[in-house]
């Protein structure tokens, strides 16, 4: 990276503010459409939104308000959703009647649900805070696979656009690379020395980022099974919770303890930028498919779309 050049500073503004939650926003995940996003709020709600209008389409009343994840299946077709409940809940989009209801209860982790992600209408991961990870059938309800190996709370996972791996991270402050199929445990990325909150595939598929409470960012390659980047300043001294990329792979965005989200030059290991305007931590942030917005959703109960 040596010979690239740095990128001008690049300042988001926040366009789009989506008001209707109550208490503090866990989770957000947008649909592959880059219109349509999906928020999980500890007011008990799950809300499905229009991104370019800010109406919400759906308000999802939910069994137990102790939500921390959500996730839009590719289909567009479902969300789903899990807890403290340690139950990954599917919800039905696209029912005769119209409203949405409860597909699929799927009950077997026996520790909180911390993320769950859609592989298509008929499977999904789930990471959960009993150190597993879990594929399961959506249509019989039957668990397919459990991925053992972390030694604390698995935090959160990341699949690339295509394969049949993902990756996780966990509060053993270690990343770790699944074979979906077999379950084995092919790579464990260290370099962190507190919890791993937040894992994000490189748009490559041949690399991702984590974020962690010990203020760091990371850059991990799979090729060379190594740690390419690490991104921090000494003035900010607050965990990440999130971590995304832009399309091309040179912006990683991050949303931290103190109420801002940060952007990186990927090649440089500098900041690009910053996002500013809430008022609590940022919990969650999506970039669109498109990679022409980005969705931060924060304790402050509000979700906002920059570009």
């Amino acid at each position: 990276a040596q010979g690239e050049a740095p990128i001008s500073r690049i300042t988001f503004r926040a366009r789009k503010i989506l008001r209707g939650h109550l208490a503090k926003i866990y989770a957000m995940h947008w649909a592959t459409d880059s219109r349509y996003l999906v928020s999980a709020s500890q007011d008990g709600k799950l809300i499905v939104w229009d991104g370019y209008t800010t109406n919400k389409v759906h308000a999802i009343p939910l069994r137990s308000s102790w939500v921390m994840t959500c996730a839009y299946s590719p289909s567009g077709n479902f969300v789903a959703c899990g807890g403290l409940d340690n139950i990954c809940s599917i919800y039905s989009l696209r029912t005769r009647e119209g409203n949405v209801r409860v597909t699929r209860e799927l009950q077997g982790h026996t520790g909180y649900l911390s993320c769950c992600r859609f592989i298509d209408d008929s499977e999904i991961l789930t990471s959960s805070g009993d150190m597993t990870c879990a594929l399961w059938n959506i249509e019989t309800g039957q668990l397919v696979n459990t991925f053992v190996g972390h030694t604390g709370d698995v935090m959160s996972i990341s699949m690339p656009k295509e394969g049949s791996t993902f990756v996780s991270g966990a509060c053993d402050a270690t990343a770790k690379l699944w074979d979906i199929r077999t379950g084995q445990c092919h790579q464990t990325f260290i370099g962190h020395d507190q919890d791993i909150n937040a894992v994000s595939f490189f748009p490559s598929g041949n690399a991702f980022a984590t974020g962690s409470d010990d203020y760091s960012c990371r850059l991990f390659d799979i090729r060379s099974d190594q740690e390419l980047m690490c991104y921090s300043f000494e003035l900010i001294a607050a965990g990440i919770t999130s971590v995304g990329f832009s399309t091309s792979g040179r912006l990683l965005l991050a949303g931290y303890d103190d109420f801002n989200c940060y952007v990186w030059d990927t090649l440089k290991g500098e900041r690009a930028g910053i996002l500013t305007g809430h008022d609590n931590r940022i919990s969650c942030l999506g970039i669109t498919n498109d990679g022409l917005a980005v969705a931060t959703g924060s304790w402050d109960s509000l979700l906002k779309i920059w570009n």
